[in-house]
Parts: C-alpha cells; sequence; structure tokens
C-alpha cells in the first residue's frame, strides 16, 4: 500500500534520479537513502511511475541532450558527458535507438530551433474565444 509518507519519499527519488549530472546518484544509492532494497525499490518505483528507475533516468537524459543539440551550441560530445554519459559510442547507439537518427544527425536538423514540450507549444497556439 502506498501511504502519503511513502509517496514523498518516492517522488524525492524521482527527483534525484532525474538528476542528469555526471556525478548523479546511482539507483542503488538512491534507494539506500530512501531506506528500501533496490529490489524493493525498484518495483515500488516502477509501480507508481510506470517505468524502472533506470529507464526513466535514460530517457531524461536523453530528452535533456535532445535540448542541448537543439541549441546547437553543444558539440555531440559536449551534449554526451553533459547528461551524465561516459561513452559517445553508447551515448550515440542509444540515442540514435531511442530518437530514429544519431546525435549529429539531430543536431544538424534541429538546430537553432527552440524545442519544447508540446503542451506548451499548445499554449501559445490558444486565441480568445469570441462570447457571441
Amino acid at each position: 500500500m502506498l501511504t502519503p509518507a511513502k509517496l514523498v519519499v518516492l517522488c524525492s527519488a524521482r527527483d534525484r534520479i532525474c538528476n542528469v549530472a555526471p556525478d548523479g546518484p546511482s539507483v542503488r544509492h538512491v534507494a539506500k537513502e530512501a531506506g528500501l532494497s533496490p529490489g524493493l525499490f525498484i518495483r515500488q518505483f516502477a509501480a507508481l511511475f510506470g517505468e524502472t528507475p533506470h529507464k526513466m533516468r535514460i530517457r531524461v537524459r536523453i530528452e535533456r541532450a535532445k535540448q542541448l543539440l537543439a541549441r546547437g551550441d553543444h558539440s555531440v560530445t559536449e551534449a554526451c558527458f553533459e547528461v551524465g554519459f561516459s561513452s559517445l559510442g553508447s551515448f550515440s547507439a542509444l540515442f540514435r535507438r531511442k530518437v530514429g537518427m544519431s546525435p549529429s544527425d539531430y543536431r544538424s536538423r534541429f538546430a537553432g530551433h527552440d524545442l519544447q514540450p508540446g503542451c506548451l507549444s499548445l499554449m501559445g497556439a490558444v486565441t480568445k474565444i469570441d462570447p457571441r
């Protein structure tokens, strides 16, 4: 059963997992901070958030890398290391698998575009409704 206290602990753990810094904490470390065994932590995390801590961390890192590459002021190597990957080859292969194109192709295609979540784009498109 998910108690309010456990919800707070897991939400705090999610925030730690989403840290894209190269020295971000390991899943094992976050589980220990939450006072849970790694296995129980992973099961409860996945039940609450719909994905394992590792998958969430990867997704968040890839999304952050996409933003950095689209801004155009980061090379692929700089983006790779800034979002916490230690191997350019692993980063590039994972990026291609998740995004459907290489990081350098993504950078070439989207450099200079201000990518933002779709919900924010929609907010800008909302117009005033005529009350007539």
